[in-house]
């Protein structure tokens, strides 16, 4: 059954107020030295990327960051599979938003022919290993996975591809996906077998709803956070001083930018 459409009203109120705490989550992880790693996978155009956007938007850069490879390197094509992934592990006071990660294996490079099946063996032995032994030294692991209809996908390629502003969201390899949908459901139902696991179980996201999945995602995120208000410092504005002569040089010697605003008007 179809839940009913969100308002616009109680969607962005709601939205709002889970920013506020995603804030407080933020002060918390920075005070106590916390490290967070949330994974976002899921299939292309599952709102992803929507729901990443919303929640770093009142963060710093300088404590949530959000990492989306490119395809690796011929030299990191020869490394440790998991290996380009831990050097964008967080340090102390910091998040980290994985925008697909190590899960790549998985899904597009197990479907796509990118790896072989022993390596996509070797994948789905290691994984669980290095994810419980990233839990077991102190990293807080979130997993989610975006799950959208096949029906919904193919709405939502098409506007993007009607759409110029977004048209650079869709691959060749993304419209790809509407051929192998099976594959990767496949795919992915093996891929869960073998990681949900205890120590760092998937979540799934029910995303048709691009709204309701990223208010679902964020709530559900801060619930299993163990997080507690961090006092912020009293700040007050200190009174500008008195000028002591400083004369702001000529206007002519400074070379501003042109001011395009006038010619819309």
């Amino acid at each position: 059954m179809t839940a009913p459409r969100l308002s616009k009203a109680t969607y962005e109120a709601e939205l709002f107020r889970l920013q506020a705490e995603l804030v407080k989550v933020q002060e918390w992880v920075k005070a106590e030295g916390q490290r967070v790693v949330v994974v976002f996978e899921g299939r292309d155009a599952a709102g992803k990327g929507g729901t990443i956007k919303r929640i770093t938007e009142y963060l710093s850069p300088r404590v949530a960051r959000i990492v989306a490879l490119p395809m690796p390197t011929e030299r990191e094509r020869t490394q440790w599979y998991f290996q380009r992934y831990v050097e964008q592990l967080p340090a102390a006071g910091e998040i980290v938003l994985f925008d697909r990660s190590w899960y790549n294996r998985a899904g597009v490079e197990r479907v796509m022919g990118f790896c072989t099946p022993v390596e996509h063996r070797r994948f789905l032995h290691q994984c669980p290993i290095f994810e419980r032994l990233l839990v077991e030294d102190g990293i807080l692991l979130r997993k989610y996975w975006f799950s959208v209809s096949d029906t919904e996908q193919q709405r939502r390629f098409k506007a993007r591809l009607q759409d110029p502003m977004r048209q650079w969201k869709l691959s060749p390899m993304d419209l790809e996906s509407i051929t192998r949908w099976e594959d990767y459901s496949r795919a992915k139902d093996e891929m869960m077998v073998h990681t949900d696991i205890g120590e760092a179980p998937w979540y799934v996201v029910e995303s048709d709803s691009k709204k309701r999945a990223r208010l679902n995602m964020i709530a559900h995120l801060l619930s299993t956070l163990p997080y507690t208000e961090v006092p912020l410092p009293t700040l007050s504005l200190p009174e500008r001083p008195e000028s002591r002569g400083y004369q702001r040089p000529p206007r002519e010697q400074t070379t501003y930018v042109p001011d395009h605003s006038a010619t819309l008007e």
